[in-house]
């Protein structure tokens, strides 16, 4: 292990790509270079243009031109948003030619969705950004869509977005160098950790609690559960979730869970080209005129508003 040569790591950056992933990707990297004091990764980043690639805060990163000379150990695929105009029949022909230079692909936030576009997902277990998982798995049948945080089956690796990039990362960083580096890197980062001078009793439990439910709430949105399943869930009563949800968050359950679900109609009703009714039903209302009285009060705006703002727009 001393004297092997550099894992050598493509950042494939599309875009409007997230700042926050790209770190979260390339950071643990440097990590390990720095506490082993020894060069065990390098990484570049790459673009299918010439021009720099834009984030979707307005970072220019100035990127290589993937060529047929680039290959590595990884290329990182890191679409983020406005992933399904990038599957265009040339994007996926240089993916797909890609895949025979490098030893393994991995998709990050939206990622595996261009990979599965292209079909070098077919046969792999998967995951993606959590908002997609319901379509990805309609799209694609022959990907294995799960809810995992990240997945890594053979010589593909996928994650659920910019901050499970990280967790990612840790295990590639302990798989190939082991349990103690990775763990040096992610106490450096601070991971996993709480802020000392909190009471354990009071506000971690509540932040962690609602967490816990709100992922359980995106999870199932086309046909919600409960309040008292959500509850049980996360094993706790129902009226110690009220509390935690009203403790951390100031809001009710069932707040959140409205929230969750009219974010998700906003999503679609800006991304896809999905009806209004089909959109109340994916976000859990069987009556759309219900989902637009909702809708309206939370935004302020109707779910026809917002469709004809992109429309607009372009």
């Amino acid at each position: 292990m001393q004297n092997a040569q550099p894992d050598h790591f493509s950042m494939l950056l599309f875009d409007g790509f997230s700042n926050l992933c790209l770190a979260n990707a390339v950071e643990p990297l440097r990590a390990a270079n720095s506490l082993s004091r020894r060069t065990l990764y390098r990484w570049n980043f790459l673009s299918l243009g010439d021009a720099p690639v834009q984030s979707s805060s307005g970072l220019p990163v100035h990127a290589e031109p993937l060529s047929a000379q680039s290959r590595g150990a990884y290329l990182f695929v890191m679409p983020s948003y406005g992933h399904t105009a990038l599957a265009t029949p040339a994007a996926m022909r240089r993916l797909r030619s890609a895949a025979n230079r490098f030893s393994t692909l991995a998709g990050l936030d939206t990622g595996a969705w261009l990979l599965a576009h292209a079909g070098l997902l077919d046969g792999y277990r998967a995951t993606c950004h959590w908002d997609l998982l319901d379509a990805l798995a309609e799209a694609y049948p022959d990907v294995a869509v799960t809810e995992d945080r990240f997945v890594i089956d053979r010589n593909r690796a996928s994650c659920g977005g910019a901050t499970t990039t990280l967790d990612l990362m840790l295990e590639l960083i302990e798989r190939r160098h082991g349990a103690a580096l990775g763990l040096e890197v992610a106490a450096l980062f601070m991971y996993g950790e709480r802020d000392p001078r909190v009471d354990p009793m009071q506000l971690i439990p509540a932040q962690r609690s609602v967490r816990a439910a709100a992922a359980l709430m995106r999870r199932h949105v086309e046909d919600p559960w409960s309040i008292d399943d959500i509850a049980d869930g996360v094993g706790l009563g129902r009226r110690t979730l009220e509390l935690a949800c009203r403790t951390h968050a100031g809001l009710s359950p069932a707040q959140i869970y409205r929230a969750i679900r009219l974010a998700d109609a906003r999503r679609r009703l800006e991304q896809t080209r999905e009806s209004v009714a089909e959109i109340s039903l994916r976000a859990g209302y069987h009556d759309a005129t219900a989902m637009t009285r909702a809708f309206k009060a939370h935004y302020g705006i109707t779910p026809s508003a917002v469709r004809a703002q992109r429309m607009t727009k372009g």
